[in-house]
């Protein structure tokens, strides 16, 4: 069977980003913990499903996405300084929580979710970095198909269940933070 539209697909692959020779690996799906999805149905990158197309169980696949084709340039823009005292809860600051490295959910004023990676904790403000952990990244993806059958209707719901928030590349945990729904799936 060929990967297609609501097909039930499990790959095995590793991420790494950057370019040449300068390449750092940033995750990996093994056929013990593959990354399983339905093709064709937007919680995948578009440029990933496109090189996955029409392969079948057993097929190795290698290829490379730009930052247009990912997650786009890393944008200053997205970088801010917000008040420390809108992190309050109750009255207080969770310094526990609101510290360096960390990715917060956030809403902005359209009610839409995002998080934001802490960069920087100060007296008077937070600075904040809302771009994708990956943007700006050349993605290098080689694998192999593990699977690809026809999906049930319970495994359509057990995978829109954990992945309901329009998984990417299903990053890992930081990353998946990153996405607003608090599990493995990536961002989209």
């Amino acid at each position: 069977m060929k990967i297609s539209t609501h097909k039930l697909v499990a790959v095995s692959y590793d991420l790494n980003v950057g370019e040449g020779d300068e390449l750092e690996l940033m995750e990996r799906a093994t056929p013990e913990q593959p990354l399983e999805f339905i093709f064709g149905t937007n919680s995948m990158l578009e440029a990933f499903e496109r090189n996955l197309d029409g392969l079948s169980e057993g097929d190795t696949f290698s290829f490379q996405l730009s930052p247009d084709e990912a997650y786009g340039e890393y944008d200053d823009d997205y970088v801010v300084s917000l008040p420390r005292n809108i992190f309050e809860v109750d009255g207080k600051f969770n310094e526990d929580v609101i510290k360096e490295g960390n990715v917060v959910p956030m809403m902005d004023t359209n009610g839409n979710r995002l998080n934001g990676a802490v960069l920087e904790v100060g007296p008077e403000s937070v600075k904040m970095d809302f771009n994708h952990p990956l943007a700006g990244e050349t993605l290098n993806f080689s694998g192999k198909v593990l699977s690809v059958k026809e999906a049930s209707a319970e495994e359509i719901a057990a995978l829109t269940a954990s992945h309901g928030c329009g998984s990417g590349c299903d990053c890992g945990d930081e990353e998946a933070d990153a996405c607003g729904c608090g599990s493995s799936c990536g961002c989209h």
